[in-house]
């Protein structure tokens, strides 16, 4: 039986990694991971190289405020992150506060909270796309 479960998750494992041996297109060049943007998001040509900044002073500008918008949304999109983790544990304190209303009161603070921090962080993220869509 033992065998039969190894056997089973190195077959597992070897389909899973062969697709790993195959090099992405160019169109495949993504710039987020679990809607976190990349650093370098929109300041790449067609081959998924980034592309150096003009010899202006605005093209200068425009590289490192892209680079600094990017790290921005990459932090709120964390923030999202948290507060629907902090959503989550006030629903999991509330059942199971077991009737307390010191617990039930703890745990509607909490969901409330979050779901202001959920808020102020779509905001934020929105704001920080409408700029860097602005900057081109």
């Amino acid at each position: 039986m033992m065998k039969r479960i190894y056997l089973s998750m190195m077959l597992a494992i070897t389909m899973l990694g062969s697709g790993a041996a195959f090099a992405a297109p160019a169109a495949a060049c993504t710039d987020t991971m679990f809607a976190i943007p990349a650093w370098y998001r929109g300041l790449q040509d067609g081959n998924c190289n980034i592309k150096a900044p003009d010899n202006t002073d605005t093209g200068a500008r425009n590289f490192a405020l892209k680079i600094g918008l990017n790290i921005i949304q990459a932090l709120m999109v964390i923030v999202a992150y948290v507060t629907i983790f902090f959503i989550i544990k006030g629903g999991f304190d509330y059942m199971t506060s077991a009737g307390s209303s010191d617990g039930m009161a703890s745990a509607r603070r909490t969901i409330t909270n979050a779901v202001i921090g959920l808020v102020i962080a779509i905001l934020a993220a929105s704001i920080v796309n409408a700029v860097a869509g602005v900057i081109k």
